[in-house]
Protein backbone atom coordinates (compact mmCIF):
# COMPACT_ATOMS: atom_id res chain seq x y z
CA UNK A 1 0.00 0.00 0.00
CA UNK A 2 1.39 3.82 -0.90
CA UNK A 3 2.84 5.51 2.05
CA UNK A 4 2.29 8.86 1.24
CA UNK A 5 3.81 12.21 2.59
CA UNK A 6 2.79 15.95 2.15
CA UNK A 7 4.74 19.11 2.48
CA UNK A 8 3.44 22.67 1.42
CA UNK A 9 5.81 23.78 -0.50
CA UNK A 10 5.39 27.40 -0.99
CA UNK A 11 2.38 30.50 -2.01
CA UNK A 12 1.71 32.38 -4.74
CA UNK A 13 -0.95 35.53 -5.22
CA UNK A 14 -2.31 34.37 -8.47
CA UNK A 15 -3.36 38.38 -9.47
CA UNK A 16 -4.18 37.75 -13.78
CA UNK A 17 -6.81 36.51 -12.34
CA UNK A 18 -11.01 37.60 -13.11
CA UNK A 19 -10.82 36.95 -8.98
CA UNK A 20 -8.61 37.25 -6.43
CA UNK A 21 -7.11 33.66 -5.90
CA UNK A 22 -4.08 32.05 -3.95
CA UNK A 23 -2.26 28.97 -5.39
CA UNK A 24 -0.68 26.72 -3.15
CA UNK A 25 1.96 24.15 -4.20
CA UNK A 26 1.92 20.60 -2.34
CA UNK A 27 4.81 18.02 -3.00
CA UNK A 28 3.74 14.71 -3.08
CA UNK A 29 5.80 11.50 -1.92
CA UNK A 30 5.08 7.75 -2.07
CA UNK A 31 8.08 5.52 0.05
CA UNK A 32 6.62 2.64 -1.96
CA UNK A 33 6.95 0.67 -4.85
CA UNK A 34 3.16 1.10 -5.93
CA UNK A 35 2.22 3.51 -8.94
CA UNK A 36 -0.46 5.79 -7.99
CA UNK A 37 -2.68 6.05 -11.05
CA UNK A 38 -4.39 9.10 -9.88
CA UNK A 39 -5.28 10.43 -6.40
CA UNK A 40 -8.76 12.66 -5.47
CA UNK A 41 -7.64 15.30 -2.94
CA UNK A 42 -9.21 16.93 -0.18
CA UNK A 43 -8.30 19.56 1.88
CA UNK A 44 -9.10 21.78 4.54
CA UNK A 45 -7.13 24.72 5.85
CA UNK A 46 -7.32 26.07 9.70
CA UNK A 47 -5.69 29.09 10.94
CA UNK A 48 -3.76 28.62 14.01
CA UNK A 49 -4.26 31.45 15.41
CA UNK A 50 -3.08 30.98 18.92
CA UNK A 51 0.84 29.80 17.16
CA UNK A 52 1.74 33.88 15.97
CA UNK A 53 2.38 37.13 18.19
CA UNK A 54 0.56 40.32 18.18
CA UNK A 55 1.58 44.05 18.14
CA UNK A 56 -0.76 46.51 20.20
CA UNK A 57 -2.72 47.63 17.39
CA UNK A 58 -3.27 44.11 16.11
CA UNK A 59 -4.96 43.24 18.96
CA UNK A 60 -7.52 46.64 18.81
CA UNK A 61 -7.75 45.73 15.16
CA UNK A 62 -9.09 41.64 16.55
CA UNK A 63 -10.95 42.66 19.39
CA UNK A 64 -14.49 42.35 17.57
CA UNK A 65 -13.10 38.66 16.64
CA UNK A 66 -11.38 37.88 19.72
CA UNK A 67 -12.95 39.70 22.80
CA UNK A 68 -10.02 42.37 24.89
CA UNK A 69 -6.63 40.79 25.18
CA UNK A 70 -7.70 39.50 28.64
CA UNK A 71 -10.42 36.86 26.94
CA UNK A 72 -7.96 35.31 24.16
CA UNK A 73 -6.42 32.65 26.68
CA UNK A 74 -10.26 30.92 25.42
CA UNK A 75 -10.85 32.61 22.48
CA UNK A 76 -8.01 32.52 20.74
CA UNK A 77 -8.67 29.05 18.61
CA UNK A 78 -8.37 27.15 15.57
CA UNK A 79 -10.63 28.34 12.61
CA UNK A 80 -11.40 26.99 9.47
CA UNK A 81 -10.05 29.16 6.45
CA UNK A 82 -11.72 27.23 3.58
CA UNK A 83 -11.82 23.88 1.96
CA UNK A 84 -10.96 22.85 -1.51
CA UNK A 85 -10.53 19.77 -3.75
CA UNK A 86 -7.40 19.10 -6.22
CA UNK A 87 -7.26 15.68 -8.61
CA UNK A 88 -3.48 14.72 -9.00
CA UNK A 89 -2.22 12.51 -12.02
CA UNK A 90 -0.48 9.35 -12.40
CA UNK A 91 3.09 9.37 -11.05
CA UNK A 92 5.72 6.89 -8.77
CA UNK A 93 7.79 8.62 -6.47
CA UNK A 94 7.17 12.15 -6.34
CA UNK A 95 4.63 15.11 -7.80
CA UNK A 96 3.40 18.13 -6.92
CA UNK A 97 -0.08 19.39 -6.80
CA UNK A 98 -1.63 22.78 -6.90
CA UNK A 99 -4.33 23.92 -4.40
CA UNK A 100 -6.49 26.93 -5.90
CA UNK A 101 -7.93 28.89 -2.45
CA UNK A 102 -10.55 31.90 -3.51
CA UNK A 103 -10.34 34.75 -1.60
CA UNK A 104 -12.09 37.65 -0.38
CA UNK A 105 -12.33 41.02 1.05
CA UNK A 106 -15.66 41.05 2.62
CA UNK A 107 -15.19 41.70 6.08
CA UNK A 108 -18.13 40.35 6.87
CA UNK A 109 -16.34 36.79 7.00
CA UNK A 110 -14.00 36.32 9.87
CA UNK A 111 -11.11 34.95 7.96
CA UNK A 112 -11.07 38.35 5.84
CA UNK A 113 -11.95 40.23 9.26
CA UNK A 114 -8.48 38.25 10.46
CA UNK A 115 -5.92 38.77 7.37
CA UNK A 116 -6.85 42.61 7.12
CA UNK A 117 -6.64 43.32 10.93
CA UNK A 118 -2.63 41.74 11.22
CA UNK A 119 -0.31 44.16 9.87
CA UNK A 120 2.75 41.98 9.18
CA UNK A 121 4.65 38.77 9.82
CA UNK A 122 3.40 35.43 8.80
CA UNK A 123 -0.26 33.54 9.06
CA UNK A 124 -0.03 29.98 10.82
CA UNK A 125 -2.15 27.57 8.56
CA UNK A 126 -2.37 23.92 8.98
CA UNK A 127 -3.45 21.54 6.64
CA UNK A 128 -5.86 18.26 6.68
CA UNK A 129 -5.07 16.28 3.78
CA UNK A 130 -8.09 13.57 3.44
CA UNK A 131 -9.20 11.94 -0.31
CA UNK A 132 -8.78 8.78 -2.15
CA UNK A 133 -5.91 7.27 -3.95
CA UNK A 134 -5.74 4.99 -6.47
CA UNK A 135 -2.78 2.85 -7.26
CA UNK A 136 -1.21 -0.41 -8.36
CA UNK A 137 1.75 -2.90 -9.05
CA UNK A 138 3.37 -2.48 -12.29
CA UNK A 139 0.86 -4.42 -14.44
CA UNK A 140 -1.55 -5.56 -11.67
CA UNK A 141 -5.33 -4.75 -10.80
CA UNK A 142 -6.23 -0.98 -9.46
CA UNK A 143 -7.08 -0.64 -5.91
CA UNK A 144 -8.00 2.66 -3.48
CA UNK A 145 -6.92 3.60 -0.52
CA UNK A 146 -8.17 6.34 1.66
CA UNK A 147 -5.65 8.94 3.25
CA UNK A 148 -6.35 9.46 6.75
CA UNK A 149 -7.65 12.87 8.31
CA UNK A 150 -5.13 12.54 10.51
CA UNK A 151 -2.46 13.40 7.80
CA UNK A 152 -1.71 17.19 8.89
CA UNK A 153 0.64 19.37 7.93
CA UNK A 154 1.77 23.26 9.09
CA UNK A 155 2.67 26.14 6.93
CA UNK A 156 3.93 29.90 7.79
CA UNK A 157 1.76 31.91 4.87
CA UNK A 158 3.31 35.53 4.71
CA UNK A 159 0.63 38.08 5.05
CA UNK A 160 2.03 39.81 2.04
CA UNK A 161 0.81 37.04 -0.09
CA UNK A 162 -2.24 38.22 0.70
CA UNK A 163 -2.11 41.70 1.01
CA UNK A 164 -0.81 41.63 -2.35
CA UNK A 165 -3.87 39.74 -3.82
CA UNK A 166 -5.78 42.33 -2.02
CA UNK A 167 -4.12 45.26 -3.30
CA UNK A 168 -4.08 44.11 -7.23
CA UNK A 169 -7.44 43.14 -6.89
CA UNK A 170 -8.57 46.50 -4.99
CA UNK A 171 -6.21 49.38 -4.74
CA UNK A 172 -6.26 51.40 -2.28
CA UNK A 173 -9.69 50.36 -1.48
CA UNK A 174 -11.53 48.93 1.36
CA UNK A 175 -14.38 47.22 0.88
CA UNK A 176 -18.14 47.52 2.78
CA UNK A 177 -21.37 45.21 2.41
CA UNK A 178 -24.67 47.70 3.03
CA UNK A 179 -28.47 46.25 3.70
CA UNK A 180 -30.25 47.05 0.53
CA UNK A 181 -32.27 49.38 2.24
CA UNK A 182 -29.17 51.15 4.02
CA UNK A 183 -27.73 51.11 0.77
CA UNK A 184 -30.59 52.75 -1.19
CA UNK A 185 -30.90 55.30 1.06
CA UNK A 186 -27.02 56.14 1.05
CA UNK A 187 -27.36 55.87 -2.69
CA UNK A 188 -30.48 58.97 -2.78
CA UNK A 189 -27.74 60.80 -0.37
CA UNK A 190 -25.39 60.53 -3.35
CA UNK A 191 -27.66 61.57 -5.75
CA UNK A 192 -29.09 64.70 -4.00
CA UNK A 193 -26.04 66.05 -3.48
CA UNK A 194 -24.58 65.31 -6.68
CA UNK A 195 -21.63 63.77 -5.26
CA UNK A 196 -19.03 62.41 -8.02
CA UNK A 197 -17.87 59.77 -6.05
CA UNK A 198 -18.84 57.52 -3.17
CA UNK A 199 -15.91 59.18 -1.10
CA UNK A 200 -17.43 62.24 -1.11
CA UNK A 201 -21.25 61.05 -0.17
CA UNK A 202 -18.89 59.42 3.19
CA UNK A 203 -16.81 62.25 3.95
CA UNK A 204 -19.81 64.65 4.04
CA UNK A 205 -21.77 62.09 5.99
CA UNK A 206 -18.81 62.18 8.65
CA UNK A 207 -17.66 65.23 8.49
CA UNK A 208 -20.69 67.78 8.28
CA UNK A 209 -20.00 71.14 6.84
CA UNK A 210 -20.43 73.93 9.53
CA UNK A 211 -23.46 76.74 8.29
CA UNK A 212 -24.98 79.81 8.43
CA UNK A 213 -28.36 80.73 8.92
CA UNK A 214 -30.09 81.17 5.38
CA UNK A 215 -27.75 77.98 3.78
CA UNK A 216 -28.99 74.78 2.65
CA UNK A 217 -27.82 71.56 4.33
CA UNK A 218 -26.87 68.27 2.64
CA UNK A 219 -29.33 65.85 3.43
CA UNK A 220 -28.86 62.75 5.77
CA UNK A 221 -29.67 59.41 5.40
CA UNK A 222 -32.74 59.70 7.58
CA UNK A 223 -34.12 62.51 5.07
CA UNK A 224 -33.38 65.88 7.45
CA UNK A 225 -30.93 68.54 7.10
CA UNK A 226 -27.74 68.98 8.84
CA UNK A 227 -28.22 71.00 11.76
CA UNK A 228 -27.05 74.69 11.17
CA UNK A 229 -24.23 75.05 13.38
CA UNK A 230 -21.96 77.89 14.13
CA UNK A 231 -18.62 77.92 15.33
CA UNK A 232 -17.41 80.08 18.01
CA UNK A 233 -16.14 82.87 15.98
CA UNK A 234 -19.03 83.63 13.94
CA UNK A 235 -21.33 83.31 17.24
CA UNK A 236 -18.89 86.17 18.66
CA UNK A 237 -19.12 88.36 15.54
CA UNK A 238 -23.09 88.21 15.03
CA UNK A 239 -23.48 89.18 18.66
CA UNK A 240 -24.85 85.60 20.62
CA UNK A 241 -23.62 84.32 23.60
CA UNK A 242 -23.81 81.59 25.81
CA UNK A 243 -26.35 82.35 28.42
CA UNK A 244 -26.47 80.87 31.79
CA UNK A 245 -28.81 79.05 33.94
CA UNK A 246 -30.28 82.67 35.43
CA UNK A 247 -30.73 84.49 31.78
CA UNK A 248 -32.89 81.58 30.86
CA UNK A 249 -34.90 81.68 33.44
CA UNK A 250 -36.85 79.06 35.86
CA UNK A 251 -39.11 78.26 33.25
CA UNK A 252 -35.91 76.91 31.38
CA UNK A 253 -36.83 78.42 28.16
CA UNK A 254 -34.28 80.10 25.64
CA UNK A 255 -33.95 81.75 22.66
CA UNK A 256 -37.13 81.25 20.20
Amino acid sequence: MPELAFKVAGVRAMTRRLAPLLQFRVNITNSTDEVIRSMLLHVEIQIQCARRGYNGREKENLVELFGTPGQWGRTLRNCLWTSTNAVVGNFERETEAVLAVPCTYDVTFATTKYFYGLESGEIPLLFLFSGTVFYSDENGPVHTQPISWNTEVPYRMPLSAWKRLMEEHFPNCGWLRLRRDVFNRLYAVKRENADASWEQTIERLLSPPKLLDGETAPKLLDGEPTPKLLDAETTEAIGLKELTGSEIGDTGQGLS
